[in-house]
């Protein structure tokens, strides 16, 4: 019994090394960080802490999904445009780091998330932004997070996303 405990447990750590292996190319192969939408900075850096804002599930200045969720899309829909938006993130972090090897932890993810009034599904949208995290950083480097509904997101994007990451300096 022992032993299929330990082979059931490498088993499962083999997963998550390999869930994290393929997180980690994904976004190696993540596109370039978009511009900004406005006048703003999207990457913000004060001592140990990067600042991100606004990232939308975009493909290039282009949104990917569009639509609430609950009237328009899916919850399947939002957790991937939660996921794109997440991907983004990295891909502006990477460009103002230069790596993201510098990423201590994350700090704090908010996530804004569109939605018809009677949506209480929120927090389940989240988590496609949350899990691609874990998967590239670990566990131990779960954010805090903040998650709401409102009525409209910039380019009528189903969520946006605030990033806050430890880094070293």
């Amino acid at each position: 019994m022992a032993g299929r405990t330990q082979a059931n447990g490498n088993a499962r750590k083999r997963s998550a090394c390999q869930r994290r292996a393929a997180a980690r190319r994904t976004w190696h192969q993540a596109s370039r960080a978009a511009e900004p939408f406005g006048t703003y900075a999207e990457a913000v850096q004060t001592g140990n802490l990067l600042f991100l804002t606004g990232m939308l599930p975009t493909v290039g200045r282009e949104p990917k999904f569009i639509g609430r969720i609950g009237a328009d899309l899916d919850l399947e829909a939002g957790r991937a445009a939660a996921r794109m938006a997440a991907l983004n993130g990295l891909a502006v972090a990477r460009q103002h780091l230069g790596t993201l090897d510098k990423v201590k932890r994350i700090v704090r993810l908010g996530v804004a998330v569109a939605t018809s009034g009677d949506v209480r599904d929120q927090p389940k949208v989240a988590d496609g932004a949350s899990e691609l995290l874990q998967d590239i950083f670990g566990k131990g480097k779960n954010p805090s997070r903040l998650v709401y509904g409102v009525a409209s997101l910039p380019l009528g994007t189903p969520v946006e996303l605030e990033l806050i990451f430890e880094v070293s300096v």
